[in-house]
């Protein structure tokens, strides 16, 4: 072209062709763009990537609520019915009738210690409190049901606590007795019934410490975000 001051040609930079704005997007100079509007608004790149990190980190740790909240009522289930279930019957000589022996036969169950009557409760509700959530998980996807859940999964908590160190504390007199209130121990007798009744503490102490990890869980979930990020 020319325009009486010599001949002109168009730069070859107005023959390139439009790119895409995916394309855009992804070109470095516009992540530094982005990289200075944080800058601007006081972010720095090290504490971004490490607000990520530690959200990678709190997403990983929710996703194993589930898996926790299925442990738990295997093992409070598993403590309800070997403690519901726990009986023995033992038979020994009373007296003599001239040549003939008198026999008695004694019995030990849950049912006859308060204890173990609520052992037996705390670890049934815990379980079907659990098997509930699983159930429902689906649903209580809100941050309001969430909160809910975490509030209620305290309660159960102490409740599951409280009833492994009350049926504990019986099963160390049964096995141990008590001199100074001579209390014999029962345990050289009803072998069976203290060693279920061991096993069903084991598996419900289990349930105690899964549950106090879901608790923490459960508070890591409902933490708010904009407290990681610093936003």
């Amino acid at each position: 072209m020319s325009n009486g001051f010599g001949s002109w040609t168009p730069s070859p930079l107005y023959n390139l062709p439009k790119i895409s704005a995916p394309i855009i997007q992804n070109l470095p100079h516009i992540q530094f763009l982005d990289q200075l509007m944080d800058l601007e608004k006081g972010k720095k790149p090290s504490e971004q990537a490490a607000a990520c990190r530690i959200m990678q980190a709190k997403d990983k740790l929710i996703t194993l609520q589930p898996v926790v909240r299925a442990c738990v009522f295997l093992a409070t289930a598993v403590a309800a019915v070997i403690m519901g279930l726990n009986k023995q019957s033992y038979t020994t000589v009373v007296a003599i009738v001239g040549t003939r022996p008198v026999t008695q036969t004694f019995t030990a169950k849950f049912k006859d210690t308060p204890a173990f009557v609520f052992f037996v409760i705390a670890n049934a509700i815990a379980s079907g409190y659990n098997l509930m959530v699983l159930v429902t998980r689906r649903i209580l996807q809100r941050r309001v049901q969430s909160l809910s859940v975490h509030l209620l999964d305290m309660v159960i908590l102490t409740l599951l606590a409280t009833g492994s160190a009350t049926a504990a504390s019986m099963a160390q007199l049964g096995k141990n007795g008590n001199l100074h209130a001579r209390w014999n121990p029962i345990c050289d007798k009803f072998g069976s019934f203290c060693n279920h009744g061991g096993i069903a503490l084991v598996s419900s102490f289990i349930g105690v410490a899964l549950m106090l990890a879901l608790n923490l869980l459960s508070a890591a979930a409902n933490s708010p975000r904009s407290n990681v990020t610093g936003q």
